[in-house]
């Protein structure tokens, strides 16, 4: 009797392993099976231009000539400029929050971090228009003569442009960052900074041993923030200026894929039009797959080099400023 339950136990056990690893599977096969529908949809762009379609700089739908270039370009500038510009404002509120806050505003300001990324993407570009638009405008016409003719402050004093962009996708990657970067000090064992105050450190040093600790999770949450920009479309859409041209100019018109496959999309008259559309699609895709991809490498070799430095660590206690 104990050997057959024993064997249904097993059994029963084999089968629910199947089971959720068919869900699995099934995770796998929807990414194979969207890389693999881009692909065939635009497979008459790529006979007919190849890997030119990555780096031509021309969009004409009128002569048939389409690159991707401009909106590559414009897709990795906005995204890092947004990263460059939220993630010290993310770290600082995760810290507050989760290391010097007063009990009596933890919950709400938890609460509005949250809100914030509830907040649909096209409200968003309502406040750009109407907030962020005329604030860039403001500032560039303010700048001094001798700035704005340098290359990265030059261009018309529209408001619209990559550095409202940038703006809005800040604003909108702030709560990704901050959440995840939150969760992550919350996780840091308390002994981490009962040690460092136990060794003479300061609040500051024992926060800053506790940011070093959890280094790897939060480059994860960074690269979740990264992510979250890349693929963003209504807000940038409303206040990027939309043109295909590449500039270094914070103030000049640009476009994203996502953008363009927004705006361009329902006014494809051919079918060259329509595959070269849904090549960016593609271009996009594979651009978030090897994004996330080097994310997870570098957070897998950060935790790999953390956990062979743990083991290979002598007994001694560490010092005041191995801690800090």
């Amino acid at each position: 009797m104990a050997g057959g339950a024993g064997r249904t136990r097993r059994s029963g056990d084999l089968g629910f392993r199947l089971g959720t690893g068919a869900f699995a599977v099934v995770l796998v096969l929807i990414v194979c099976a969207i890389g693999f529908e881009l692909t065939r949809q635009s497979m008459l762009s790529i006979e007919k231009f190849g890997l030119n379609f990555w780096r031509t700089q021309v969009w004409d739908p009128v002569a048939g000539q389409f690159g991707a270039l401009p909106f590559i370009w414009g897709t990795l500038y906005s995204s890092i400029l947004a990263l460059a510009l939220a993630t010290p404002i993310a770290l600082g509120i995760a810290v507050f929050i989760s290391e010097l806050c007063p009990n009596l505003l933890r919950q709400p300001l938890v609460f509005l971090t949250e809100l914030l990324a509830a907040i649909p993407s096209i409200v968003y570009g309502l406040w750009g228009i109407f907030v962020l638009v005329p604030f860039v405008r403001s500032v560039e016409s303010a700048m001094p003569q001798a700035l704005r003719s340098l290359p990265i402050f030059s261009g018309p004093p529209l408001g619209v442009g990559m550095l409202a962009a940038g703006l809005i996708l800040a604003v909108m990657v702030i709560p990704f960052t901050s959440s995840v970067a939150r969760e992550v000090l919350k996780s840091v064992p308390g002994a981490q900074r009962e040690g460092a105050y136990a060794l003479g450190a300061t609040r500051f040093e024992a926060i800053r041993a506790a940011l070093f600790y959890a280094r790897t999770g939060i480059i994860g949450a960074v690269m979740l923030g990264f992510g979250r920009a890349l693929g963003e479309t209504m807000a940038v859409t409303m206040v990027i200026g939309n043109n295909p041209r590449i500039s270094a100019s914070l103030f000049a018109p640009q476009y994203t894929m996502a953008a363009v496959l927004a705006n361009e999309f329902t006014e494809a008259d051919t079918e060259l039009y329509l595959n070269a559309l849904i090549e960016i699609g593609l271009v996009l895709f594979i651009i978030t797959l090897i994004v996330n991809s080097l994310s997870r490498l570098l957070i897998w070799s950060m935790a790999r080099s953390s956990s062979t430095a743990a083991v290979a660590a002598p007994a001694e206690p560490p010092t005041v400023e191995e801690a800090a």
